[in-house]
């Protein structure tokens, strides 16, 4: 988080009193006169700030050249015998040396802002004389807030460095010493780079200062030194939450400070977010200078589990950092939407815990270094003007999406995020496994997520903040897809759309997007058409075709199983318009031992089903059927009026040989015997019938031995 750094504008140097000096006459000596002391009066100031850790203070030693520039006349004789200086606010022990006297220093007046001193030169300083006089004050540290603007310790120093002088008097020069293993920074102001000497010491040194009453300059050093371990142990959402709180040994206050609002401020947090605690090892919690952690009040690093915060920062920058223990890039990809409710959270807990911070509104000066959040770069990469901007607008970004998604709507998107469930849910997603995503969601998917789990719209939001000009059309092209998606959503019913959809918008690829809603739309139309159809004919729609529409086989298998049941209801409209419609006599014989009804009634059946295979051949079975009803019907009576004569001349001649039978009774043997050999002769075939040119009985005829060789006939 941007640093919080010591306010400076009151440590700026004032260009009134530097240097006021009374003139007096020598002569007639009861006459007073006072004179101004620019430029009549000048004092020119070479500074030294020496750090004295050991003393908790900075001792200021300042060599100051005093001249007068009056030039005396024939009646009057010009001296100046005091002069005043402002100094820096919060010095003590001032001590004058010097000059031709016995030179003294007093206390003026005190402010907020600085401090005026008398210095009384002990002898008088006439036209054209200068006198050399040592000034020598300590700048103390106060102790007790940790964000005080004076630290002289052994592990921080920071203090702001003036020059003294009178106005508009060049030449003064400002050394600032500090002992050895101190890494300087400079946070405020300019200064030539610090340089060290044989013994290790660190010296910066601004020389012939144009303008001492301006020059102003903050100066931070650190070194490493032995940290004071604190351990605390805090309940987080229903989990122990462990930490490691490191304060520098000589700062134990800031160790008590944080410990004590990270106790209160986690559970809180928690609370808010609604996340658990899901980290095992202990978190680590660091006193840092701005130095260290990029020129960032606070800083945190999720793979070592490290939080650095500086040792001014306030509640709000050590509640942000905390709220990292969430934010920290594997809930949320982007930056900006990691800082936005990293500061969100910490306003919200702040709050809650009446802890006193401040925020920074987006004001007309920081437009001026607008960015698109998009373009918001890795820490340090951007000016700090932009820097500023990009933590005002996310939070601001984070309290707009927050009034709209409500507190509940919120935690419904972390909890998403953090499952990994991606946006455009199937409608059975709570019964069957929710489709996910390998990876946090970005600018895109959160978009899509708050949209989806709160049925807000955000996109203005995102227009007005987080996207660059070249992806305006992105949003454009996502709203008409998304419209798309719901009409042909709304227009599917129950079905499910098909995961390759659902896809696409997820990748914001919404010209495929469209595209496959446009293929969607088209078997769907199918769809109606087939259920007007199956009505029209008192058909049940199998459900092999809102399989193939939620598969992944893609459209053309829906298509081609839309084809087939059309191609299905018409064999059985075909095999129903074939049932012959008069009944006519042949017809209801050609049906005789057949139920083409039952057949057509098995390939509705089937048709339910979805086995059209069976349909065709059910439905062809029946048609067969009833269109040659009639020609069996016919082919039928044809021959049961065939077998009805073989049967009548069967009787004729059953009744014919009944009467025979009898005849035979009556005559003698050898007319039996004839009647008998007659009747052979009828049934037997030609070949086996020997011709005969008479036939007598062989009682009345004597046979020959001719006839007997001839007809094979034996004597009697």
């Amino acid at each position: 988080m941007r640093p919080q750094a010591p306010s400076l504008r009151r440590w700026a140097p004032l260009a009134v009193a530097i240097a006021v000096a009374t003139g007096l006459l020598a002569a007639p000596p009861a006459v007073l006169d006072v004179v101004a002391a620019s430029p009549d009066l000048t004092m020119v100031g070479t500074t030294r700030y020496i750090v004295q850790p050991e003393q908790s203070r900075v001792r200021i030693v300042v060599d100051l050249v005093a001249t007068n520039h009056l030039h005396d006349s024939t009646t009057r004789r010009y001296y100046f015998d005091h002069g005043f200086l402002a100094v820096l606010p919060g010095t003590t022990t001032f001590r004058l040396s010097g000059g031709n006297g016995s030179p003294t220093v007093g206390i003026r007046s005190r402010t907020r802002d600085y401090t005026l001193l008398q210095l009384n030169f002990g002898s008088r300083i006439y036209s054209g004389r200068s006198a050399s006089f040592q000034l020598r004050f300590d700048l103390p540290d106060p102790g007790g807030e940790a964000t005080r603007d004076v630290r002289v310790g052994g592990s921080l120093v920071s203090f702001p460095v003036w020059a003294f002088a009178s106005p508009s008097t060049p030449g003064s020069t400002v050394s600032v010493i500090f002992p050895k293993g101190y890494s300087v920074n400079v946070e405020g102001g300019e200064l030539p780079p610090a340089t060290v000497d044989s013994s290790g010491r660190t010296i910066i040194r601004a020389s012939a200062i144009a303008d001492p009453a301006k020059f102003f300059a903050y100066l931070v050093g650190d070194r490493p030194g032995t940290y004071k371990v604190s351990n605390l142990s805090v309940v987080v959402g229903g989990a122990r939450a462990r930490l490691s709180i490191r304060s520098w040994a000589d700062d134990p206050a800031w160790g008590k400070r944080i410990k004590g609002l990270l106790h209160k401020g986690l559970p809180v947090l928690g609370a808010l977010i609604g996340l658990p605690w899901t980290r095992q090892t202990p978190f680590e919690i660091q006193e840092a200078v701005s130095r260290t952690t990029g020129g960032y009040a606070g800083l945190f690093d999720p793979r070592t589990g490290r939080i650095e915060i500086a040792y001014y920062a306030d509640s709000m920058v050590v509640l942000h950092e905390a709220s990292h223990v969430w934010f920290n890039g594997s809930l949320l990809a982007d930056r900006w939407a990691n800082e936005a409710f990293a500061s969100y959270y910490a306003l919200v807990a702040a709050k809650r815990l009446k802890e006193k911070v401040s925020i920074t509104a987006v004001t007309p000066a920081l437009k001026k270094a607008r960015i698109p959040l998009n373009a918001w770069g890795a820490v340090g990469r951007d000016t700090a003007a932009s820097e500023d901007y990009a933590y005002a607008a996310s939070l601001g970004l984070a309290r707009g999406i927050a009034s709209r998604a409500g507190s509940a709507g919120l935690q419904r998107v972390w909890a998403a995020a953090a499952a990994r469930d991606a946006a455009y849910q199937p409608r059975d997603a709570v019964a069957a496994q929710p489709e996910l995503v390998d990876a946090a969601p970005d600018w895109r998917g959160l978009l899509d997520l708050l949209e989806d789990e709160t049925g807000k719209r955000y996109d203005d939001l995102w227009r007005t903040w987080v996207v660059r000009p070249t992806e305006l059309t992105q949003l454009d092209a996502r709203s008409a897809a998304r419209a798309e998606y719901a009409a042909v959503q709304a227009t599917a019913g129950t079905w499910e759309l098909p995961k390759v959809i659902r896809e696409s918008l997820r990748a914001w690829q919404f010209d495929q997007a469209t595209q496959l809603l446009a293929d969607a739309r088209a078997v769907l139309n199918r769809r109606a058409e087939l259920r007007q159809a199956a009505a029209d004919q008192g058909l049940t729609l199998p459900p092999q075709l809102e399989t193939a529409f939620e598969g992944e086989a893609g459209f053309a298998a829906a298509t081609a199983e839309a084809d087939a049941e059309v191609t299905a209801m018409q064999a059985i409209r075909a095999a129903a318009a074939s049932r012959p419609a008069d009944g006519s006599p042949l017809v209801q014989i050609g049906l005789i031992g057949a139920n083409p009804d039952l057949t057509l009634a098995s390939a509705r059946g089937a048709f339910a089903t979805g086995d059209l295979a069976r349909v065709a051949e059910e439905s062809d079975r029946a048609q067969a059927v009833w269109l040659t009803a009639e020609e069996v019907g016919r082919n039928r009576l044809l021959a049961a009026i065939g077998v009805a004569l073989i049967g009548v001349m069967g009787l004729v001649i059953l009744i014919g040989r009944i009467r025979d039978g009898r005849a035979r009774r009556r005559l003698p043997m050898a007319h039996r015997l004839a009647a008998a050999t007659r009747s052979a002769a009828d049934v037997q075939p030609a070949s086996e019938i020997r011709p005969r040119s008479e036939i007598r009985p062989r009682s009345a005829i004597h046979p020959t031995s001719d006839d007997r060789r001839n007809d094979g006939w034996g004597n009697d």
